[in-house]
């Protein structure tokens, strides 16, 4: 028994530990990345602010000194005056300071969020990782913010409690060692409080960070498959599944606000009760039934109101770190989002992405060996060779890896093995862009940015007449059918087409880039017989004008109308 609870013992110490360990690496890598490119103007903000705060000092013994004097018999309109101005102009002071510090944080804090969202957008633009479009759309819009109050109040907040606590407990010991004392231990239980409820904040926030990623991921799986669920009859499962996310993410931020409550709670309770201890020995004080505290002569009033107004100055630096340190929790856990996604597998496209000229040559494309490594699988690229002018359909069940063969071939992911030839060069980081100025891609699902049809057709901006290709797809009817034909803008998921339409829309965009090379994929998918036969008519006629086209198909009478067809095989 004693060896089984000692066995407990070390095993939770050893954990305890790992925690230790783990969160002293997110501090140090949350400092590396966010705090120290702009600890310099963090210091500035930080002085000024405690500038600022180190001056009610000032105007609450320019109050203590005029309330004084009126009990003494000075001239109340004269002492008046000489204190509201001495007052109202250390308000303007510490107003400007405030001011100045302010802008300094939030400055710092919109650049930092700023560069931590370009670079995301940047670099899952260039190399996805397998974290899915809504965790990191969750990520860069919901999530990212979330480092603002931190930049803003815990740093600040750090350093007011530095200073401002030793200089007004200074103070109060210089008018009542009794008075300091009651402030000198009352103050320590409030970071002691902070720490223990902060560990369950951080904790907290990191389960709230993840629910919301994981919520944001199911609504767009949903939203994707929508058709589906409808033709299946799954509305009110996947509106069920959707309820207990929603509901798990509500049980997830109330815990965090419990804990961010329960803190509070208790540290108002402690600051008020000092406070109150304050004002309980002045009062009796004053009244003589105290006559010890003082350094030698009795409080005087002026003395116990000047007391009163900075002891609850002494406990509003630690208020205000408390507050922050739930922001602290919550930037923490972004950044060891951030530092995981910095650290997940990627797959980046070959090329730097760039414009380039278009790669000269004849168009030819051998494979040899190929392969590629996505999401922990290797697809094999079929051997293959075509010819300008030649059609190949890429055939094979769903999951396969058809479409990851057509990115292969546009150099979007790198091979892992073997090479593929085009016009007579090997395909890598010296041609990748300039062959991909030759082909374009059709995508399986169709999207349309916020643009008109027209800025949409023509991607290369080369301000050609989009109606030529439009007809080759046999998509003039449909920009004819729009209220505002080629100013339309049809919204993301093509509002006002149906599938069909969008998909020979996205052929005329294909084709008005002039592309010799055209990868389509499932341009048939999902369309009713007819069509899916017109689709398939459009690209045999953009084969008699010679382009060159490779589709990845289910559909039997698409691959029937290509000139060959190879299955892809893992």
């Amino acid at each position: 028994m004693l060896q089984r609870k000692a066995c407990r013992t070390s095993t939770l110490d050893l954990k305890a530990k790992s925690l230790g360990r783990q969160e002293q690496d997110i501090k140090e890598r949350a400092r590396v990345r966010i705090i120290a490119p702009a600890l310099q103007e963090l210091r500035v903000a930080g002085w000024l602010s405690v500038l600022a705060g180190a001056l009610w000092s000032v105007q609450a013994a320019a109050i203590a000194w005029a309330v004084s004097g009126w009990i003494e018999g000075a001239p109340a309109i004269e002492l008046a005056f000489r204190a509201a101005a001495l007052f109202l102009g250390v308000a303007l002071v510490r107003a400007g300071l405030d001011h100045r510090s302010g802008a300094l944080l939030f400055q710092v804090a919109d650049r930092i969020i700023a560069r931590e969202r370009a670079g995301l957008i940047n670099r899952e633009a260039r190399a996805r990782a397998e974290t899915g479009s809504a965790g990191i759309a969750s990520l860069i819009v919901q999530k990212l913010p979330l480092l603002q109050p931190w930049i803003t109040r815990y740093h600040v907040a750090m350093m007011r409690v530095y200073v401002l606590p030793v200089l007004f407990l200074a103070l109060a010991f210089s008018q009542s060692w009794v008075v300091g004392l009651t402030l000198l231990l009352a103050g320590p239980l409030i970071p002691i409080f902070m720490a223990l409820v902060g560990m369950a904040a951080q904790e907290a926030s990191s389960r709230q960070m993840d629910e919301i990623g994981t919520m944001n991921n199911m609504v767009m799986d949903r939203l994707s498959a929508m058709l589906d669920i409808r033709l299946l009859g799954a509305v009110d499962r996947a509106a069920a599944d959707f309820s207990d996310r929603a509901e798990s993410l509500r049980m997830k931020t109330m815990a965090v606000l419990r804990v961010a409550f329960l803190s509070s709670t208790v540290l108002e309770l402690f600051s008020a009760l000092g406070v109150a201890m304050v004002a309980v020995f002045v009062g009796f004080t004053l009244l003589g039934e105290i006559t010890f505290g003082t350094w030698g002569a009795g409080l005087t009033l002026g003395q116990g109101l000047f007391l009163l107004l900075i002891a609850p100055e002494f406990f509003l630096p630690l208020r205000q770190l408390a507050a922050a340190w739930h922001d602290r929790a919550a930037g923490f856990a972004v950044v060891a989002e951030l530092d995981a996604l910095d650290a997940a597998d990627r797959v980046s496209f070959v090329g730097t992405g760039q414009p380039s000229d278009r790669l000269e040559g004849p168009l030819r494309i051998s494979t040899n060996g190929a392969a590629v490594a996505l999401g922990g699988q290797r697809i094999t690229v079929p051997d293959f060779s075509l010819s300008q002018g030649e059609t190949i359909a890429l055939t094979g069940p769903s999951g396969v890896g058809k479409t990851s063969v057509l990115a292969a071939i546009a150099g979007l992911v790198p091979l892992q093995t073997g090479e593929i030839l085009i016009c007579n060069r090997v395909l890598d980081g010296k041609t990748a862009d300039a062959w991909r100025r030759r082909l374009a891609m059709m995508p399986q699902r169709p999207h349309f940015p916020d643009e008109t049809l027209e800025d949409w057709l023509d991607t290369r901006q080369s301000g050609a007449d989009p109606w030529p290709a439009l007809r080759l797809a046999d998509a003039q009817d449909i920009v004819k059918r729009l209220a505002n034909g080629l100013e339309s803008r049809l919204g993301e998921t093509g509002g006002g087409v149906s599938g069909g339409e969008a998909r020979r829309l996205l052929l005329a965009r294909a084709i008005h880039t002039g592309a010799e090379l055209i990868l389509a994929d499932e341009p048939t998918a999902d369309l009713d017989a007819d069509t899916a036969a017109r689709v398939i008519a459009s690209l045999k006629r953009l084969q008699r004008e010679g382009r060159t086209i490779i589709v990845a198909t289910h559909d039997p009478h698409m691959a029937a109308a290509m000139d060959r067809q190879l299955e892809v095989r893992r």
